[in-house]
């Protein structure tokens, strides 16, 4: 039996051999990870078994996922959303606990139990539907925007749970105090977190942002900073955690941030999966399969009859409705932490772990195939949407890049580019130079802080909906990207450092490659030919560009 690390590499490594096997036969890596922890764990070969460095590893993942997760919400993306998304969530939350505990009376359990699994129940997993919209990139979307705002209303939910299991409800007062305490609390740490980040961190992350290694230790600092405040304040980590991360989503560099926090959030994620697989046991699953399989379906069928009436009642489109219901069929790893909680607190028997875990497995599993083949199931049963469809219903507009113009670099030229571009484009400028990072907030474009070659910087440019994208980096590499991943119709120009690049770049499509040699020869021509014609001509062109200097550079 592998102990300690021997057991943390058993897990990296068949986390690795598994999740290429899923990544090659195109099926979700978190179901990978959870048949991995089955295999090595006592249902399978036996060989590892859940302790405290794994617990801690399964700790991290969830932390670094809610922190990555306040790292994509900019405030003013998500008020669109907010007032439906806490509509959504309590009727949603309220109606699935009373499916829950209807069921679990159904099964046979007693009245104590079946309210704690009509709580467990009533959550969706944050891990695994973050997980796979991310992977799919749909995070952004509306459907994806109302699914993480229900799961960030229930995590803060799961807290006040949590915290009110510590209550005597015998004494009203003493629980409405606490609750009172719990939200005030996590009010003032999310205060905190916005005004610290704005007008003190960001200025820490101007300073180091050329040295990436800084970068990423101090934005994990500062994320384990919130988790200790939250600690200390009878918070979970994973609060302390989100409120960081959206308190740095606020400033430019949180997309720089995200592509460095997120292979280490891959990683703990794997664990967690593995870790929740380890712990089912094969005693478990044969006491209670009959009931988990019975309550797995019906909670998945309700659960998304709930979220589709529920979010249809808000006017949302069917097709939105449908999207965002299909995410949420799954219980929570939230609630395997509750139900423990109330097995140690002696209100539940221990063999109910054994139930709600293998429900969590059947519905997450399931889960990740319905999400992974929702717009397959989607267009089976389009006649049905277009049948519920109406015309007092419609999608909030979601602020997004369309026929934009995307700019790579920001100097003396590019800045009269845009200027002349935002005529008739949206203008979405990516830039790496921390000096220019207070002017491009300031302006009226649409701003990423970064370097173009990470993956979470392209992703953010929308280049499949651009209608031209311009770059201005001397990096070959960079250029090469643009080439790559635009589409065909996108006009894309790129600078060259020499004629041979240039031929490359040619080569791999593009519409114009700067060469600023062969711009400044034909330039001096240009001007030489009006000097020995008309001097006093070639006078007026040097004043004028004298005057476009001094504008610039002003």
């Amino acid at each position: 039996m592998a102990t300690g690390f021997e057991s943390l590499a058993f897990l990296i490594g068949a986390a690795t051999v598994l999740g290429i096997v899923a990544q090659k036969t195109r099926q979700p890596k978190v179901m990978a990870y959870i048949v991995a922890g089955l295999a090595i764990g006592p249902v399978g070969l036996d060989i590892v078994q859940g302790g405290e460095m794994i617990s801690l590893f399964s700790e991290l993942g969830l932390v670094f996922l809610l922190f990555l997760i306040g790292l994509e919400i900019d405030i003013d993306e998500v008020r669109e959303v907010l007032g439906s998304t806490i509509g959504i969530a309590v009727i949603q939350m309220t109606l699935t606990f009373a499916s829950g505990l209807g069921i679990s009376l159904l099964l046979g359990f007693d009245t104590v139990t079946s309210v704690f699994i009509g709580a467990a129940v009533m959550f969706s997993s944050t891990a695994l539907v973050v997980k796979i919209l991310t992977q799919m990139d749909e995070a952004s979307t509306l459907p994806g925007r109302l699914d993480v705002g229900v799961l960030l209303i229930q995590d803060v939910a799961v807290v006040v749970i949590l915290a009110l299991m510590t209550v005597n409800f015998s004494r009203p007062s003493q629980a409405a105090l606490k609750l009172l305490e719990i939200f005030l609390m996590i009010f003032v740490v999310g205060v905190l977190s916005l005004a610290s980040s704005k007008y003190f961190f960001s200025k820490i992350l101007k300073k180091i942002s050329g040295n990436s290694h800084a970068f990423f230790t101090h934005g994990v600092a500062w994320a384990f900073l919130f988790i200790t405040v939250a600690s200390h304040l009878n918070l979970s980590l994973e609060i302390g955690a989100f409120l960081a991360g959206i308190g740095i989503a606020q400033v430019p560099y949180s997309r720089e941030l995200q592509e460095n926090v997120r292979p280490l959030t891959d990683l703990f994620m794997a664990i967690f999966f593995m870790n929740f697989g380890i712990g089912i046991s094969g005693a478990s699953i044969q006491s209670y399969f009959t009931e988990a399989l019975i309550a797995s379906v019906a909670l998945i069928t309700i659960k998304f009859t709930i979220f589709f009436l529920t979010i249809d009642r808000f006017k949302f489109t069917p097709e939105t409705s449908f999207k965002a219901s299909i995410n949420m069929g799954q219980i929570s790893e939230f609630g395997l932490i509750l139900i423990s909680l109330a097995i140690a607190e002696g209100f539940v028997a221990p063999d109910v772990s054994g139930f709600i875990s293998m429900v969590a497995i059947l519905t997450m599993g399931t889960s990740a195939y319905l999400m992974r083949y929702k717009d397959t199931i989607q267009e089976k049963i389009q006649p049905l949407l277009d049948f519920l469809d109406s015309e007092k219903k419609e999608d909030v507009n979601i602020d997004t890049l369309s026929d934009h113009a995307v700019i790579i670099g920001y100097d003396a030229i590019s800045r009269r580019v845009c200027q002349k571009l935002s005529e008739d484009h949206q203008i979405l400028v990516i830039d790496k130079n921390p000096e220019n990072t207070e002017e491009l907030a300031k302006s009226d474009y649409e701003y990423i802080y970064g370097d173009f070659k990470h993956g979470e910087i392209r992703e953010g440019s929308d280049l499949e909906e651009a209608s031209f994208v311009i770059s201005f980096s001397r990096e070959k590499e960079v250029n090469t990207a643009v080439l790559e991943e635009k589409q065909d119709e996108t006009v894309g120009i790129v600078r060259g450092s020499d004629f041979e690049v240039a031929s490359e770049l040619y080569d791999l499509g593009a519409d114009y490659v700067i060469l600023e040699n062969l711009l400044a020869s034909d330039r001096i021509s240009e001007y030489l030919e009006i000097y020995l014609e008309d001097r006093e001509l070639f006078l007026k062109e040097i004043d004028g560009e004298m005057d476009d200097i001094a504008g610039i550079n002003n």
